[in-house]
């Protein structure tokens, strides 16, 4: 069997949900919590260094996949000639061991409701049979994904199979390759302290107002809990909260 795997380049990627919209309408999905997909967002540091984040995962396809063996009505599958795993849905009863097994989270379900069947990305096995790469792939605007067999991506882009915040991969093996975003750096040099003040300042129009903040703290030291996507959730503890932290409805 060849292995089949996706490349992620998270220093091209913009969190434009291009391909999370694209997987959904070929896939038929409707609007909501069922992402194949998901474009995760969140952001750390404090001025003057601020980075977003950006993860887009569809499943790892792993070699070690846990969903299999945690499923009771052993509806989930690794097929033979691409390596991807995917899910009987006459089998499946919604029992959601797999969700648990699983470390990035990548079952999905519509609902909340009791027996509500598990989708998720299936490579796009049906696209790979006509000769097609898969749609997420081909509908990045950015060109932050490729997709081949594993052996020839891991020779193109290396072998690094985890991104800040995410599992050790090496619980499962996933048939994903990363590319981590370029360090970050100043391209203009300025004076932080001068920023600040700056910052702080309201005047104008003839009017003064009361300073935007009190203390140069209340900008670089931001209290636990003030941000709203602070790290990377990639199992949340429910649908509601699935839906903050991968950001829009439809995608």
């Amino acid at each position: 069997m060849t292995q089949y795997a996706f490349f992620y380049d998270q220093s091209r990627c913009v969190g434009c949900h291009g391909c999370a919209v694209a997987c959904k309408g070929w896939n038929q999905l409707a609007p909501g919590p069922e992402k194949w997909l998901r474009v995760h967002e969140w952001e750390t540091g404090t001025f003057p260094n601020v980075r977003t984040h950006m993860l887009n995962f569809p499943c790892g396809h792993c070699k070690d996949p846990k969903c299999i063996d945690a499923c009771p009505n052993k509806a989930i599958y690794k097929e033979d000639k691409y390596g991807a795993v995917l899910v009987d849905t006459e089998k499946c009863k919604g029992a959601r061991q797999c969700w648990t097994a699983c470390p990035y989270g990548t079952p999905q379900f519509a609902s909340e409701e009791p027996g509500t069947k598990m989708g998720k990305c299936t490579m796009c096995i049906d696209r790979l049979e006509q000769g097609l790469k898969p749609i997420c792939v081909m509908t990045c605007p950015m060109r932050a994904w490729d997709f081949g067999p594993l052996e020839d991506l891991i020779a193109k882009y290396g072998d690094n199979r985890q991104l800040e915040g995410m599992p050790d991969p090496t619980e499962t093996t996933p048939s994903i390759v990363f590319k981590p975003h370029d360090p970050k750096k100043t391209l203009v040099p300025y004076n932080v302290d001068e920023a600040l003040s700056l910052l702080a300042k309201r005047e104008g129009y003839g009017k003064v107002l009361p300073p935007a903040f009190a203390s140069k703290d209340d900008v670089t030291q931001i209290p636990d809990g003030l941000l709203g996507h602070p790290k990377l959730i990639m199992k949340p503890k429910n649908l509601e909260e699935l839906m903050r932290v991968t950001k829009v409805d439809d995608a």
